[in-house]
């Protein structure tokens, strides 16, 4: 009897075991026909029992049994490797929903369970060979009949009826991604994170097991529940996935502490992003693009309503920021610049990669949004990481409820309709000399109240700096934009880093969201 038995065996106890009733006696009722019971249809509830059953038992690493034919595999090799689309989940149905399984291979060398719920009853997903064009690779032949799934995709008919697009790839540990009309794949989601930013390894949740709800022939959003385990803690997930021109997931998390885990760092609703070179760099980078990256900043909306803007930047040293909250309201990654001109990436198509933005659902008491930046040598490794970090420690044997909704999308109006930051620039200060200290920043604001403004409007600058000296502060209208461009120099204190912060406000009137920016010596 294995331990995926023991567990079953254990779910069946919890699922059925119940108070007995008693009958007889010279009082007793007459017989009747036993009232039959409702059938039992699969749920969130069950994947938060066998989360919490999981939570009590000792970590167990996934088996890995992968033969060196899929193990060995490098990128491009896993890349020619395709799901036969003609075998798709649901498609002889004609269904607006369709499912692709991911292979195993490459760094994918877990496999996760997948369920189909029909009826309410889940049933595995049986793996088989020829479900995958192999491409090139040569296949041996001896794969294991029970080889297993990475993950899978979900398509939908997103622009026409005609077509199918992937609007969804849950693979990876924890990972997921989705697009909304005229969207390219970016940055991702991550159903949580563990310890990360700190002097220690991360530690990665994996989602082990998936059941996914047949949708109905008029089904507009698909149900996706998902089994987290790690060595730290448990959860329960259910995604509900809405595609459309901005497509939305709204997510339910129950999460479960390990009896003896350690958990210092708890990220809740974490985003995963790159950001190789921008309009802020401070350092040379050998390109031909003007900017790469598939987030440019950080948007947040506190509790109290101020909406902030941080830049985002590759930088010479870890950065670690922190944003002290209560209840907030929003925050996500955004790519606010989608003018081509600014990327000149044919392939790439870096101007509509999607901006995440992550809505808390009731609220979540006081903490701060995270921002890490990791120094990075190319575009192809994630160095930006943003979540959410409760401020009261994370205590084993601790239940814990998080609800939200994301949103994918290329630009959401109603996001700092206010006076937004269009674009942040930094060079040399005082007389451009190369070798002067001071740094001169230019931050362009713009949007239609800022537009309405006459050219000599008393619109005043608030800059602050946590050290160092602000100098030069400049603001006008700018032709260009019909926006606002506020400038100012910072005459450093030697290396200390500073936190910079902006507005625009007329009168008392706060025109613009706060820029924020920590400012760090380069050499």
């Amino acid at each position: 009897m294995n331990f995926r038995m023991l567990l079953s065996l254990a779910l069946l106890v919890v699922l059925w075991t119940g108070p007995v009733a008693s009958f007889g006696g010279p009082n007793a009722p007459e017989a009747t026909e036993a009232a039959t019971p409702p059938p039992k249809r699969f749920n969130f509830a069950d994947v938060r029992r066998r989360a919490e059953v999981l939570a009590a038992q000792p970590f167990q690493t996934a088996g890995n049994n992968l033969p060196d034919f899929l193990r060995n595999l490098d990128y491009d090799q896993y890349r020619d490797i395709r799901f036969r689309a003609e075998k798709s989940l649901w498609r002889a149905e004609g269904l607006p929903f369709e499912i692709q399984f991911a292979p195993l291979g490459f760094f994918f060398s877990e496999p996760v369970i997948i369920n189909v719920v029909v009826e309410g009853a889940g049933k595995p997903v049986e793996y088989a060979s020829d479900l995958f064009d192999y491409g090139k690779n040569p296949v041996p032949d001896n794969l294991p009949k029970d080889l297993g799934f990475a993950g899978f995709k979900v398509l939908y008919p997103l622009h026409t009826d005609s077509h199918y697009d992937e609007v969804a790839v849950f693979l990876g540990a924890s990972y997921f991604r989705a697009v909304g009309q005229k969207q390219n794949y970016g940055l991702s989601a991550r159903g949580l994170a563990v310890d990360t930013g700190l002097p220690k390894p991360e530690e990665f949740p994996r989602f082990r097991e998936f059941w996914l709800e047949k949708p109905t022939k008029d089904a507009t959003e698909l149900t996706v529940y998902a089994l987290m385990d790690s060595r730290s803690l448990t959860g329960a997930y259910r995604f509900v996935i809405k595609p459309g021109v901005v497509t939305q997931t709204e997510v339910k998390a129950s999460l479960f502490i390990r009896d003896k885990a350690q958990v210092q760092k708890l990220g809740v609703a974490p985003l995963t992003s790159m950001f190789y070179h921008g309009a802020m760099n401070e350092r040379f980078f050998d390109d031909f693009r003007p900017q790469v990256h598939d987030s440019d900043g950080l948007l947040i909306l506190t509790g109290s309503g101020e909406w902030i803007w941080r830049p985002l930047n590759n930088p010479a040293r870890l950065r670690i920021s922190a944003y002290q909250d209560n209840n907030p309201r929003g925050f996500g990654l955004l790519q606010r610049d989608r003018d081509f001109d600014n990327y000149q990436d044919l392939e790439a198509h870096y101007h509509i990669r999607p901006s995440i933005w992550v809505e808390p659902q009731g609220d979540w008491g006081k903490g701060s949004v995270q921002l890490i930046e990791i120094p990075s040598t190319a575009e192809r490794y994630d160095n930006i990481a943003a979540f959410w970090t409760p401020e009261k420690p994370v205590e084993a044997g601790q239940k814990l409820e998080f609800n939200y909704r994301l949103s994918f999308f290329l630009d959401l109006p109603n996001l700092s309709s206010g006076g937004r930051t269009l674009a942040s620039r930094v060079g040399a200060g005082g007389a451009g000399d190369l070798q002067s200290e001071r740094r001169r920043f230019v931050i362009d604001f713009g949007g239609e109240n800022l537009a309405r403004l006459a050219g000599d409007a008393p619109v005043e600058a608030v800059v602050s700096g946590s050290s160092g000296q602000i100098q030069s502060v400049v603001v006008h209208k700018n032709p260009q934009t019909q926006g606002w461009r506020l400038s100012f120099e910072l005459l450093p204190q030697g290396d200390t880093p500073s936190e910079l912060r902006a507005f625009l406000k007329l009168g008392n009137d706060v025109l613009t969201e706060t820029w924020s920016y920590q400012w760090t010596a380069t050499r």
